[in-house]
């Protein structure tokens, strides 16, 4: 397969033989997907070899590189790190990518004197700390309910700053009293041993329970052997309260370990990745995600991405983790998560006994959670809007018009010609497929070849490569526009796509080859969406020829003022935003421009105003003083 352009061809003769990232890009310069290589002239040429074994994505891929940009490095452990972080920016369209988990919700540990502990579904980057994302939300709750139990954490939202601690201007509230907080505003605890506090509900949160309980026991003795026996009974009560947690989670191995067990389930486009959670010996809770892009990728390939992408920004990481496969690169993304974590991370594939029983375990439950998604998603197939199902039935289409896309054109007399094309899937509509045409080919009003040259550029070129085919096509208009754009479509090789037109005045749908209208009832919710789309078409053509319009007509009422050029022209509207603006400004206000003087200001104001004076009979200057009349 060759390369696409002359300019990717001289890129790829001169990659260096060096360990770094590959970003291929499309012609817009949206990148399509990011890599990694030991050795990146040997693997970034071998997507153009002649004769490679090629599946769906990676043709797909390489018929829209269009160019690409490589960034060397001095190892392939920066190269490992440097791709998982620009994945993680980029999201590119075929890279293996977790979807969007901004739905999930996180706990919040704030960045304050005397931190809060809260749910959020909104990242702040100010230094908080975020645990999660949760995607089983009743675990969440019932680990923040446990915790504001067991810790006596501050609810309140006041900034607690050091000064109005020390001022006393916050009074204590309920909390206290019921010893559910400590009063830090107070000063009634220090921020040191608040701070040692929230440091335990880390590593509770984190399923380290066990090293919590021997922080507080060593601290309930402590306070006894200092005959602060209420203070000790406190700690005392919630050493209870997290063991009593700790008998509510199924214990699974008995060296008290913690561990990950990870899985991933895949069928066709589609994949699940899961992590069994188990700390102390316990599992605390499992984590999924979703993923795209895993067409034609290897299984292997699949967990690694997946692992490398849970990994990167998780807040603890334990030292075992259990794995279903092989994966690549096993040993440099070992030496990477001990480098974060700050211990050595060992990577396994068990073969036999209770740890492989957990990962037969973590795989069942990653194939029942896919399994869940996949009927999921044929539920939401089955579930056609009725109007998309009446149209169906009016227009007696094959298959459910859930795509429509219509065209209108909008010109007067033939000047600053624009054609408008809208896109609404199931019925709601798509802005963001939407796309507005200049019409190149016609100075003069032919509404049909303005139509025919609107069409054919959307369904060909590069629109037609980077947007699905519709179910139906919408033409703004009669017969002569219908026949336009059939001609436009056969021309672009998609006559098998179902077109009509709706005709403004009676509302009346055309087919191609039959001369009489549909009879489709006025109550008929299909012919009801057949009107919003040609409305909404009709609405975003006017709208673009208008601004075009009221460009050309403020750049030419400049123009004609005698010293204005170009360059004036350009300064006045930005200065005063548009030629209401300078119309309406006063002498001394003009002169405030660059480049224009009192002379021209005088000029330009006199233009906009000598009709207006002749009318009325009245001298007007308007200067800083205000208005003078004569």
């Amino acid at each position: 397969m060759k390369a696409n352009n002359s300019n990717l061809e001289e890129k790829l003769a001169h990659i260096p033989r060096r360990p770094g990232v590959y970003l291929f890009k499309d012609r817009s310069g949206a990148i399509l997907y990011i890599g990694k290589a030991k050795v990146l002239r040997n693997r970034v040429r071998s997507y153009f070899q002649d004769g490679r074994t090629e599946g769906i994505k990676l043709t797909r891929l390489v018929s829209k590189i269009h160019d690409l940009e490589v960034i060397v490095t001095d190892s392939e452990m920066e190269a490992l790190i440097l791709e998982m972080n620009l994945v993680k920016e980029h999201k590119p369209r075929y890279n293996i990518s977790l979807k969007d988990d901004k739905s999930f919700p996180y706990i919040r540990v704030t960045n304050e004197r005397f931190p809060r502990i809260f749910p959020t579904r909104k990242l702040v980057r100010d230094g908080s700390r975020y645990f999660g994302p949760y995607t089983d939300v009743g675990m969440m709750r019932g680990l923040l309910k446990a915790i504001k139990r067991i810790f006596p954490i501050r609810s309140c939202n006041y900034d607690l700053t050091q000064d109005t601690v020390a001022r006393k201007k916050i009074k204590l509230c309920l909390d206290y009293h019921i010893q559910k907080c400590d009063g830090p505003c107070q000063g009634l605890v220090s921020a040191e041993d608040y701070g040692a506090m929230i440091e335990q509900v880390v590593k509770f949160i984190n399923g380290r329970d066990k090293a919590v309980v021997g922080e507080l026991t060593e601290r309930m003795h402590e306070l006894a052997g200092q005959k602060r026996f209420e203070e000790a009974a406190r700690m005392r009560d919630r050493i209870r309260f997290i063991e009593n947690f700790h008998y509510k989670q199924k214990i699974t191995t008995g060296d008290l370990g913690d561990r990950d067990v990870l899985a991933v389930a895949i069928e066709d486009e589609d994949a699940c990745g899961l992590v069994f959670k188990i700390r102390d010996g316990k599992i605390i809770g499992r984590q999924h995600f979703y993923m795209t892009g895993v067409i034609d990728e290897s299984y292997p390939a699949v967990v690694a991405s997946f692992l490398k992408q849970y990994y990167l920004k998780a807040e603890y990481i334990p030292t075992e983790l259990y794995l279903p496969v092989e994966i690549p690169e096993m040993d440099d993304i070992g030496v990477w998560l001990g480098e974060k974590a700050g211990a050595t991370v060992h990577l396994t594939v068990p073969q036999k006994g209770e740890k492989a029983r957990l990962v037969a375990m973590c795989n069942k439950n990653a194939r029942l959670l896919l399994e869940e998604l996949q009927l999921q998603k044929q539920k939401s197939r089955q579930k056609i809007p009725h109007a998309v199902v009446a149209l169906q039935r009016d227009l007696r289409l094959k298959k459910a018009p859930r795509r429509i896309e219509a065209f209108d054109i909008s010109n007067i007399q033939g000047s600053d010609p624009v054609a408008s094309m809208v896109c609404f899937v199931d019925g709601v509509a798509r802005k963001a497929d939407y796309r507005k045409f200049k019409i190149r080919g016609k100075a003069s009003p032919d509404d049909f070849a303005m139509m025919h040259e609107a069409v054919t550029r959307r369904y060909s070129g590069s629109l037609k490569q980077s947007m699905p085919d519709p179910d139906l096509i919408l033409i703004d208009g009669g017969k002569g526009q219908l026949n336009s754009a059939l001609s436009a479509l056969q021309s672009c090789g998609m006559d098998s796509v179902p077109v009509i037109s709706l005709a403004k005045r009676l509302d009346e749908v055309f087919v191609p080859g039959d001369p009489v209208p549909l009879n489709i009832p006025r109550t008929s919710s299909g012919l009801k969406l057949l009107q919003r789309l040609r409305d909404e078409s009709h609405r975003f053509a006017v709208t673009f020829h208008r601004s075009l319009r009221r460009k050309r007509t403020a750049a030419s009422e400049l123009d004609v003022i005698p010293g204005v050029g170009p360059a004036k022209r350009k300064a006045l509207l930005t200065f005063f935003g548009s030629v209401e603006g300078v119309r309406d400004a006063s002498v001394d206000d003009l002169q405030l421009v660059s480049g224009i003087s009192a002379e021209l200001a005088k000029t330009i104001w006199e233009h906009f105003h000598v009709q207006a004076l002749a009318t009325t009979g009245k001298t007007t200057v308007r200067g800083t003083g205000g208005r003078k009349k004569a």
